[in-house]
């Protein structure tokens, strides 16, 4: 009997053949996505220094290696650090950033436990907004100022492909996880639909009670969403994700934030990749960023993204990503700018960097020295 193509092994390639990265941010998240795989390749050696462990394989005609943020060790540095070891040892031009994150209901975005959220320019935000950081203005005012960069136009164009595919065929997300099970029946009932009646949204100012379930809590604080689900399948959604170094765990907070923003979703990654890591974040929703929270529908969450991210993948043709830019040529012509103060008439001398993500100080400028530290540099 043949084996299944996510069990085969394919000829030995180099990291030259990889060009799609894939960042996941937890062990469920990595499993979900290599149990996507169509074909799974043979480990490769990475530059010296590169601390990162990595899966490779392929989806339709694209190969792409997959990495995951060390144990323990969640939030926007950690993944920026992963991203910056990935781009020196393979040359990526696509980057998708696939796992879970916390969704929020509203009477205009039905959104439940299982669904998908894909971040997207709305004209004031690039698709993700650093909820965490900002300034306190007059008055004792916060005021965000962590948007950051849009995803490279390729993922954008590859957004309306499938969005077009969608009007026409209808998704294929539910068809991408029954083949995951059935290529790997092992994850059948811990990475399978959770149920309708585990899916439960608390009003926002109801603190949960008790331990790691809701057993305790107030079934009148429930709110009923109507009208009820006729299909387990996963819905999408695309607009602004909320990142940040903490997760929200509070839902007075969530809807704050959400209103002010024009938030859908809550992570921790994704803000430490949008600028030094040009990709496209997708996650699955397993809790609604309360203090509700629990992990039982992360494995569903994860299968759902890495399904949507599937479906993304198979709609780029191989021919856009050849004639596409690597991520570290699209970084360094941003970083050859020529930087100026507002109002001065010389380059700046002194550049303040407001990030939680590694400096790439490379080509900035020439033939300078510099000194400082990760809040300043000083060039001479």
């Amino acid at each position: 009997m043949p084996q299944p193509l996510s069990a085969r092994h394919s000829q030995p390639r180099t990291p030259e053949d990889y060009a799609i990265g894939i960042i996941c941010a937890l062990a469920v998240e990595k499993a979900a996505f290599q149990a996507m795989l169509d074909d799974v390749h043979d480990p490769l050696p990475t530059v010296e220094g590169d601390e990162n462990s990595y899966t490779f394989g392929r989806i339709g005609a694209h190969n792409v290696v997959v990495a995951c943020l060390p144990a323990g060790m969640m939030g926007n540095n950690s993944a920026a650090t992963v991203a910056n070891d990935m781009l020196r040892s393979f040359p990526i031009k696509i980057g998708l950033m696939v796992g879970v994150g916390g969704g929020v209901w509203s009477n205009k975005v039905d959104m439940r436990l299982g669904d998908v959220v894909v971040n997207q320019p709305d004209g004031k935000h690039g698709g993700v907004v650093q909820w965490d950081f900002g300034k306190i203005e007059k008055g004792g005012i916060f005021k965000r100022t962590g948007s950051l960069n849009k995803p490279p136009r390729v993922l954008l164009n590859a957004l309306q492909d499938v969005k077009t595919k969608h009007m026409i065929e209808g998704d294929s997300l539910a068809e991408h996880l029954s083949q995951m099970v059935a290529n790997k029946p092992f994850m059948a009932q811990t990475f399978g639909y959770q149920g309708a009646e585990c899916d439960q949204l608390y009003q926002a100012a109801y603190e949960h009670i008790g331990g790691e379930t809701c057993e305790e809590c107030d079934p009148d604080q429930v709110i009923e969403r109507l009208p009820p689900r006729t299909s387990s399948a996963p819905k999408i959604y695309y607009g602004n994700i909320a990142s940040g170094n903490e997760g929200v765990k509070h839902g007075l907070t969530r809807d704050r934030i959400a209103a002010e923003e024009g938030i859908i979703c809550f992570e921790m990654e994704a803000a430490g990749l949008i600028d030094s890591f040009p990709c496209l974040v997708i996650r699955g929703i397993c809790d609604y960023a309360d203090s509700h929270k629990n992990k039982r529908w992360q494995p569903y969450a994860a299968s759902a993204a890495a399904a949507y991210a599937k479906e993304l993948l198979l709609v780029i043709p191989t021919a856009e990503v050849a004639k596409t830019q690597t991520a570290d040529e699209t970084i360094r012509a941003a970083d050859n700018y020529d930087y100026r103060l507002e109002g001065a008439s010389k380059p700046v001398a002194r550049l303040m960097f407001y990030n939680y993500g590694s400096v790439r100080g490379k080509n900035i400028l020439q033939n300078t020295t510099m000194s400082g530290n990760s809040n300043s540099l000083t060039f001479s």
